[in-house]
């Protein structure tokens, strides 16, 4: 299964913000998306439902989406558990926190900081970021997440730059 993973994207239905061409490109070949939070509006996730089945936690910036989107959430994907959360608290302590946090998952894809991050934390889980594909702040590029998930194990994760 190839998995997009998308954080912090902050697109209004308005349209002042969107996703870059080379986003667009990796989106369409996905089997399934996953979005961290931080949609803001309803617009993106309806989009993106038109590509592949979507599944997204509720961000800092999602007021417009609470009660819609759940805080945390752990899915199933080809045999690999993968948990998901907007803000996975700071830097310090991480690997731990998540590891308690979510015990039974192999990968556990968070966002807020708009820093990509992909890094193997306790007992071998997958500690993974995509950064924003959209806003970079600090960061030299924009960037978006991709999975490969086969047979219950990790084949492959990758940071891609878009911009």
């Amino acid at each position: 299964m190839r998995v997009v993973v998308l954080a912090d994207t902050h697109v209004r239905d308005s349209g002042s913000t969107a996703l870059p061409p080379r986003a667009w490109d990796e989106l369409t070949s996905a089997d399934v998306i996953l979005h961290a939070g931080d949609v803001v509006e309803t617009g993106l996730l309806e989009q993106l439902r038109r590509l592949a089945p979507v599944h997204a936690v509720l961000g800092n910036n999602d007021g417009a989406l609470a009660g819609v989107l759940p805080e945390t959430l752990t899915l199933d994907i080809d045999g690999v558990a993968v948990a998901m959360i907007h803000d996975s608290g700071p830097r310090a302590g991480r690997e731990g926190r998540l590891r308690r946090r979510f015990p039974a998952s192999d990968v556990v894809v968070f966002g807020h900081s708009h820093i990509p991050w992909e890094e193997t934390g306790l007992d071998g889980q997958l500690l993974f970021n995509p950064g924003s594909a959209t806003q970079r702040r600090s960061q030299p590029h924009r960037t978006l997440g991709i999975l490969e998930l086969a047979n219950g194990q990790v084949r492959r994760h990758e940071i891609v730059v878009v911009d």
